[in-house]
């Protein structure tokens, strides 16, 4: 893995307070393919494939829809993803096979009821995302990939909804979802981050309920590259909270930013960062 010294102390810190405080995604993205080691460009495809599984279920929903340039691939290569997949001869050491196969069923489950693109994707993203060889990373994606079954699940009991039907994917946190009855889906007592969800529900403000979940996230990355400033996974750490602030700009107005600020700080003073998260 690279030392990126020269890359992390010539970017501008990121503030809460100004969301222009740092470069766009694109720029950095754009930025990295030339300094990164082959290695690490392996590593930080994981951040950027985000966008791409977007703009593959945009195109099959869409054939003229616009991509965003902030995934890994081009058009040229989304179309060859479609092609090949319909064709059932798609390469997996071209794209990730999950993708292709999405591609590949896409027109006979578009119509069925119940499916939703855009979330049976993202299920597909993260369960590839946190085999990523990097133990920070996939415990990122994890991460988030609990936070949002947590949240859904929290959401769904409150709405006399059956739990069951909600979960994405498999795990232990998603096993418990679906199947504990207690207030606390038997998660508190292994996952500390529970308790902080719990309260994050209930907030009655879905914006401030947002910045609250970001805020939890902001303080993660912010633990987990401590001790180390200049790896690649600070480099992602970095990237992710671009990602952050770049969401908030598009709604943001100076009160909202300070309101972020606060939301940060209480719970830098009221919590930890989840242990087992920690000890990837």
């Amino acid at each position: 893995m690279g030392n990126y010294y020269y890359l992390m102390a010539g970017l501008p810190d990121l503030s809460l307070e100004d969301s222009n405080s740092g470069p766009s995604l694109l720029e950095l993205k754009d930025d990295l393919k030339e300094i990164l080691s082959y290695e690490d460009k392996k590593l930080i495809y994981y951040f950027f494939l985000q966008y791409d599984c977007k703009n593959l279920v945009g195109l099959l929903k869409d054939a003229d829809a616009q991509i965003d340039p902030k995934g890994n691939y081009v058009m040229e290569q989304y179309k060859d993803m479609m092609i090949s997949a319909r064709e059932m001869n798609f390469n997996v050491h071209r794209y990730p096979s999950f993708m292709s196969e999405f591609a590949r069923d896409y027109k006979y489950n578009k119509d069925s009821e119940g499916f939703f693109a855009e979330d049976v994707m993202a299920q597909r993203f993260y369960e590839y995302a946190v085999k990523c060889p990097n133990k920070m990373i996939a415990s990122w994606f994890r991460m988030n990939y609990d936070i949002t079954n947590v949240l859904t699940a929290m959401i769904a009991r409150k709405n006399g909804w059956d739990v069951s039907s909600y979960v994405m994917g498999n795990g232990e946190v998603a096993e418990l979802l679906r199947n504990n009855n207690t207030r606390d889906f038997g998660l508190s007592a292994e996952y500390d981050y529970v308790n902080e969800l719990m309260k994050i529900v209930d907030c009655e403000d879905p914006v401030e309920k947002e910045r609250k979940i970001d805020a939890f996230k902001w303080i993660w990355l912010d633990e987990k590259t401590f001790a180390d400033v200049f790896s690649v996974e600070a480099v992602f750490a970095y990237l992710a909270k671009l990602e952050i602030l770049e969401r908030w700009a598009k709604l943001d107005v100076e009160q909202g930013r300070e309101k972020f600020r606060m939301i940060i700080e209480n719970l830098r003073n009221e919590a930890q960062v989840p242990d087992e998260f920690k000890k990837q």
